[in-house]
């Protein structure tokens, strides 16, 4: 069978080594990114988030948390907005006011996590994917509210799923999809699985089975050996791919390969 679509990168080399020669020098040409998450009970994964998008690159960051974080957090977290929460301290559909100026001034919009579990809050990110038309990452349990009512992404362009393969798998179902991705198939039918799946529709995915981390994108799949443990890696990988992703917006399969290779090479180092 021709797998044309299969792109494999080695976890020494970045595949594109040109993007690692041509990122902005100056911090005010680096991109800004937005980054969504947190309730009462943690903040850890927007906060993480900040950090590492700093870490990859990024010209400005800064982040949304509910308000009920306000007295907690003061003026100890720079960069961070608050928007309004629910009674539990997980966003209320009235955050929408905030997050849609916000993701404006922004070039790309990372979901980080930390949201609970509250049924306001995804009738909010629902209302959000509809309006936001820009680069969106989606990583950690911000994916749970995408699986649960997946149709809004299907067909959303500029749209990264950076999830676990529990979570792919919970995706397949909730979208019927013909391949089922179990953990017992073998990489070249998981390849021929995801490329099937960014054929038919346009999100981008970026998953981990096994020792491999994969990309697929429109239809081509790119495959990196994993080089060290991963005990937590979706945000790491979300964050460095929001923030290649902006800065190579015409090259997202080019971008998004690279980041990979960089946060494996931050991982272990």
């Amino acid at each position: 069978m021709d797998r044309s679509y299969w792109i494999k990168q080695q976890p020494s080399e970045a595949l594109y080594q040109d993007l690692l020669w041509s990122r902005p020098e100056n911090r005010s040409f680096a991109g800004k990114l937005l980054v969504i998450g947190g309730h009462a009970q943690g903040f850890t994964r927007p906060a993480e988030a900040y950090a590492r998008a700093e870490q990859a690159g990024a010209g400005t960051v800064r982040v949304v948390l509910p308000d009920v974080l306000q007295k907690t957090l003061g003026r100890a977290f720079l960069g961070a907005e608050f928007a309004p929460s629910t009674p539990s301290g997980s966003f209320a559909t009235s955050a929408l006011g905030e997050f849609v100026p916000l993701a404006a001034w922004a070039d790309a919009v990372l979901l980080a996590g930390d949201l609970g579990r509250n049924s306001e809050t995804a009738i909010l990110l629902e209302k959000f994917i509809e309006q936001y038309t820009g680069q969106l990452t989606i990583t950690c349990d911000a994916v749970d509210y995408m699986v649960a009512t997946p149709y809004p992404i299907l067909q959303r362009p500029d749209t990264l799923l950076v999830l676990s393969f529990a979570q792919l798998q919970k995706l397949g179902v909730a979208i019927k999809y013909s391949n089922a991705f179990t953990y017992s198939m073998d990489l070249l039918h998981l390849i021929d699985a995801l490329y099937e799946l960014t054929k038919r529709y346009k999100m981008t995915i970026i998953t981990k089975h096994l020792d491999t981390i994969l990309l697929a994108v429109d239809g081509q799949v790119v495959t990196t050996k994993v080089i060290a443990p991963l005990p937590i890696w979706r945000l790491r990988f979300a964050a460095q791919a929001s923030i290649w992703w902006l800065q190579n917006p015409t090259k997202p399969l080019e971008a998004l390969t690279t980041a990979i290779h960089q946060a494996l090479h931050e991982t272990v180092t």
